[in-house]
């Protein structure tokens, strides 16, 4: 069985302590057993937007994707970020229609790839909220979710509620966490990703969502 990871940053391994404690690691760790061998291939860079994930699909996966038995598709994070910090550059509303219709149309290309170049089943992962306390990344980050559970459904995809996982416990499992506001973004280093205890969290949380339903 391959299980192929596409994402950004956090499916990277980004603020991970090493390659090893990243989730798509250690979610092949948790899937291996002795009567199922799985090898993990990951498609993702930090600093990926939908649209570059769109492209590394189109003119890097392919082979990776069509071996696969099952992948992973988490985006979006980018998207967001680039949008948030926009706005508080320009001191202008954050455009979130504009945002949701660009990852709309890429994350619609991504799984209509996926499932045109293989047969693998796909889990599309929600987006969890590092800045809880931020009303306007509440509201994004909400449309956002209904977005990929709409488009997964249309594809017939499973979806993965990471957000779930994170709710309420953000302070513990991302990385650098300070008071969960977009402004702490703007200091520099983005408390954004996984720690290790995080990215055990989604290991234990995806892997089900990887096996085969009988």
């Amino acid at each position: 069985m391959i299980y192929t990871a596409l994402g950004d940053s956090i499916t990277f391994g980004e603020n991970a302590s090493s390659w090893a404690k990243a989730y798509p690691q250690l979610t092949v760790s948790a899937l291996n057993s002795d009567s199922r061998k799985v090898r993990g291939v990951v498609l993702a860079r930090s600093g990926w937007s939908s649209d570059d994930l769109l492209d590394a699909v189109i003119w890097r996966g392919a082979s990776a994707i069509a071996l696969s038995s099952v992948v992973s598709v988490w985006i979006g994070g980018v998207d967001l970020a680039n949008a948030a910090l926009a706005s508080f550059t320009t001191k202008q509303p954050l455009a979130v229609k504009h945002l949701i219709a660009g990852y709309r149309r890429n994350v619609n290309a991504i799984l209509t790839r996926i499932k045109k170049g293989s047969r693998a089943r796909i889990v599309c992962c929600t987006q969890y909220n590092p800045f809880p306390n931020t009303p306007l990344a509440v509201e994004a980050i909400g449309q956002l979710n209904r977005m990929i559970t709409e488009l997964a459904h249309r594809c017939d995809a499973t979806v993965a509620p990471t957000h779930t996982w994170f709710e309420g416990k953000q302070a513990e499992l991302v990385h650098g966490f300070r008071n969960g506001k977009v402004e702490d973004a703007l200091s520099g280093s983005l408390p954004i990703h996984p720690n290790d205890r995080g990215h055990r969290v989604i290991a234990t949380g995806l892997a089900p969502f990887l096996i085969a339903r009988k």
